[in-house]
């Protein structure tokens, strides 16, 4: 009986060695597999997209770098043409200020001359029909003469003579002042010194112009009203 045990047990042993040596010896025989076709084609369509992406990029990118250098260069020509044309303005202007300024003063001397031609012929022939003065203005002794209507201060009187190119009368001489007093003039303003006494009229006499007192334009004069008793 106990030789069968023996036995049963070496069989047993013996026949598990034998299984292992079978596995590996099974194992040993194995080679992995190749890989399969669609995976090769997998990769290689990979591989083109990505070299696509990296034409696509630097194509982009010197289409960008041109069109950036084409922009810049175009600036740079429409400022060029702007800083001209600034240029040609002001150039212009100047030229326009200048031809303005030189045909004023041709326009001024001319006006100058024929006023004084006007004024030799209007002495020769008192008749003429060439007027020396503005229209509504009077001549006498070299000079224009006009009235201002209605009642103002000495200082806008003053801006209503500037803006007709004329200055308030000033009275230097008795000539003059038998012309003013022939007008029948009712108010005046008067280059006077202002004056210590309360006196509100004055005879028109030569003794208030040619005298001492009399000093010329005085900024903070009254209205001084002078009646005539002749």
């Amino acid at each position: 009986m106990s030789e069968e045990i023996v036995y049963a047990h070496l069989k047993l042993r013996d026949s598990v060695k034998k299984e292992n040596m079978q596995k590996s010896e099974k194992h040993r025989g194995e080679v992995p597999s190749a890989p399969s076709c669609s995976q090769h084609k997998t990769v290689l369509i990979l591989i083109l997209l990505c070299l696509l992406m990296l034409v696509g990029l630097g194509v982009l990118g010197g289409l960008f770098h041109t069109t950036l250098e084409t922009e810049i260069i175009k600036s740079n020509e429409l400022q060029g043409i702007k800083e001209e044309l600034q240029r040609n303005i002001s150039l212009q202007l100047m030229l326009n200020h200048n031809s303005s300024k030189i045909i004023g003063n041709l326009s001024a001397m001319l006006q100058k001359t024929a006023t004084q031609l006007c004024r030799e012929l209007y002495k020769k022939e008192p008749e003429h029909k060439c007027k020396p003065c503005p229209k509504g203005s009077k001549w006498y002794k070299d000079s224009c003469y006009f009235k201002l209507g209605g009642l103002r201060t000495w200082q806008k009187s003053e801006i209503q003579c500037s803006v007709q190119n004329a200055s308030l009368l000033k009275i230097k001489n008795k000539s003059v002042l038998e012309f003013v007093k022939s007008e029948r003039l009712n108010n005046y303003w008067l280059g006077l010194s202002p004056r210590k006494d309360q006196a509100k009229s004055e005879k028109l006499t030569e003794t208030i112009f040619l005298s001492a007192g009399f000093e010329g334009s005085m900024p903070d004069l009254r209205l001084l009203v002078i009646t005539d008793d002749d």
